[in-house]
């Protein structure tokens, strides 16, 4: 096998990873479901023209440029080959469009994607899938001059205005989506990584005593395990959820293999949930919010998206070994089902402690009846 042969995904020029940034997505997450990877209606960046499979016959990428006059980027012009010079594929009609989508009234404007919001939805999904991209220094460098606060408007345009720093620096757009999870990890203490080996699911945790907690930030990736509690962050799940996570996955297999925060989050959520049952307790305590459907659909989705995403040791090991010796411990199991038993719900609380009352009452009246019976 020739090692140093290009294969489909990896770059001509793999010296710069601030420019180095866009990536094919690899076959095994692509086969589970190749529409998440599939642009609908709009078509940008290097990989536009390389979306089905005959395209993955190409050993590099290749993009294009409005302005090589004013960028003059020649390390760029090697990573992005020979045809650098020729154009940035609707980079500059997609500027236009989040202009007048952040802009527009309630009046017809005679452009589909203007007065149909369903088509702006879609649009916006597009425009965060990992294989339709642009670098965002090409962007920055073209529109900064001309357009005021541009990162400030891109970031406002995806609906992250105050969830994530005006001077963060992310490298696209799918990047900017995982800059906003990942941004919730920073300020925490240093943890180990290592491979979570074995975690019970939900149903079983709960049912050995685990309390569990939502924290209202649906961004967040923090994780932790405080006093038989496992505080996790609201897992939203809507229409567009499984594309925006595995374009996210995708990128950190592919550009942050050691820092994959989101995909080390969605295998710790694969283990709490094997099956609808598990989603029916999580969506009980206010873990997940299911807003497409049946929660078999929630299971089957995450159950299937860490398919084919290579796992470097996670920051949720520490709390997979503390979440397994909580509900390891004989105490905490029985002491979780007497209160299952005799206090399940109200009615059955309260009639475990009128028992309670009634036996005591007894044992009261039987001392008092010995102690008479002595005096006498």
């Amino acid at each position: 096998m020739n090692l140093k042969r290009p294969f489909p995904g990896m770059w001509r020029f793999p010296t710069n990873p601030e420019i180095c940034c866009i990536y094919r997505v690899p076959d095994c997450p692509r086969s589970v479901n190749p529409e998440a990877y599939t642009p609908q209606l709009l078509l940008i960046g290097p990989l536009n023209h390389s979306l089905k499979s005959q395209a993955f016959k190409s050993p590099g990428d290749v993009t294009y440029t409005m302005s090589t006059g004013y960028l003059n980027m020649e390390e760029c012009k090697k990573i992005y080959l020979a045809e650098f010079t020729r154009r940035v594929v609707g980079g500059e009609n997609t500027i236009k469009l989040i202009l007048r989508t952040l802009e527009r009234g309630r009046e017809k404007t005679g452009d589909p994607i203007m007065d149909m919001p369903c088509l702006e939805v879609i649009v916006k999904s597009d425009l965060m899938l990992l294989e339709n991209q642009l670098p965002y220094f090409i962007l920055e460098k073209l529109f900064d001059p001309v357009v005021p606060k541009f990162q400030k408007l891109i970031i406002n345009y995806f609906n992250f205005g105050g969830k994530i720093g005006n001077k963060s620096k992310f490298r696209h757009f799918t990047d900017l989506f995982r800059c906003v999870r990942v941004e919730t990890l920073q300020g925490l203490p240093p943890r180990k990584f290592k491979l979570i080996e074995h975690m019970y699911n939900a149903v079983k945790l709960h049912s050995g005593g685990v309390k569990f907690e939502a924290v209202e930030n649906e961004y967040s990736l923090y994780v932790r395990f405080e006093n038989g509690c496992l505080k996790m962050p609201c897992f939203v799940v809507h229409d567009h959820e499984e594309r925006i996570l595995r374009n996210i996955m995708a990128l950190e297999n592919c550009h942050y293999p050691y820092e994959a925060h989101v995909c080390t989050y969605m295998i710790f959520l694969d283990y709490l949930i094997d099956t609808e049952k598990d989603v029916d307790m999580l969506v009980e305590k206010g873990i997940i919010r299911n807003w497409i459907g049946q929660h078999s659909l929630v299971a089957e989705m995450v159950n299937k998206l860490c398919v084919g995403i290579m796992d470097n040791g996670s920051y949720c090991s520490d709390t997979s070994v503390e979440v397994n010796a909580y509900y390891s411990s004989p105490f905490n199991r029985s002491r979780a089902v007497l209160k299952r038993v005799y206090f399940g719900n109200m009615w059955i609380g309260t009639a475990t402690v009128a028992a309670m009352l009634l036996l005591l009452m007894t044992l009261v009246q039987t001392v008092a009846s010995i102690i008479q019976v002595k005096q006498k």
